[in-house]
């Protein structure tokens, strides 16, 4: 696929489902990034080229959701976090450059099939993973640090396999097993997503199917712009709809991506 192949009511589709999926993500307080990446797939993508377009995406929404938060959480809050980001990202950054070195390796439908796996298991977390915050951390001293860089380095690889923020887990780590206030989680989990995904981002770079980026810029930028309208306006309506109704439902519609993923030609 390359630029020639966008015409203008193409982008325009991109730009229209960016804004859906980015709805869908910032009704949970998300990037929409595991919504978008079956989009990608049904937009002809082959598995690998839609991991980086979505990747890029994911960068610029979390660079711009960082800016819209800064005003409801303040950054010497998040910077006073210190400890427990670089706890995550001990882990993160690591397993981010092992992911994204296997998903080069791994192309076409074994990648396709992991994406599939991985898209069930966030509509899990969807579930099961947005219980209330503990009266604090479930453990302390070294026992968390390890539990940390251990969960930071599963985050990481989803993250890269998925070219997501990974803030679906990002978030419930932080709120159940350091303790961290949930409001205040989402913009933490910003900051490690960041630097997590430019790992991945640049491991990505060393591959042919980067070329991808250049080729389908106009595509990109539209479908980017879409997704940071669209979780604008999800975050502005965060909490109008009932949890008990809007999570089975994105679970819902993950499983179903994931089928689609797994049966993709």
């Amino acid at each position: 696929m390359s630029s020639r192949d966008h015409p203008s009511a193409q982008l325009v589709f991109a730009f229209c489902g960016g804004a859906a999926v980015g709805l869908l993500g910032g009704l949970v307080g998300l990037g929409g990034a595991e919504f978008r990446l079956p989009l990608l797939l049904m937009f002809g993508f082959a598995a690998l080229p839609a991991v980086i377009v979505n990747k890029a995406i994911s960068l610029l929404v979390v660079s711009a959701a960082l800016v819209f938060r800064s005003g409801a959480v303040a950054p010497g809050e998040v910077a006073a976090q210190w400890p427990v980001i670089l706890n995550l990202l001990a882990g993160s950054l690591v397993g981010a450059w092992l992911a994204a070195g296997w998903a080069t390796r791994w192309r076409g439908i074994v990648l396709q099939r992991v994406i599939a796996a991985l898209l069930i298991g966030i509509a899990g977390v969807l579930l099961l993973g947005h219980g209330p915050a503990g009266a604090g951390p479930a453990l302390d001293g070294t026992a968390l640090r390890v539990a940390g860089v251990v969960a930071g380095l599963l985050i990481g690889i989803v993250a890269a396999l998925l070219g997501v923020a990974g803030g679906e887990l990002l978030i419930p780590t932080l709120v159940l097993l350091f303790g961290v206030e949930i409001k205040l989680a989402g913009s933490l989990s910003l900051a490690i997503s960041l630097p997590t995904m430019l790992v991945g981002f640049a491991r990505y770079s060393q591959d042919s199917s980067f070329e991808v980026l250049r080729a389908n810029r106009r595509f990109v930028l539209c479908m980017a712009a879409g997704s940071v309208v669209g979780a604008a306006l999800g975050g502005l309506a965060l909490g109008l709809v009932p949890a008990g109704m809007l999570l089975p439902t994105l679970a819902a519609i993950l499983l179903i991506s994931a089928v689609k993923t797994w049966t993709h030609r």
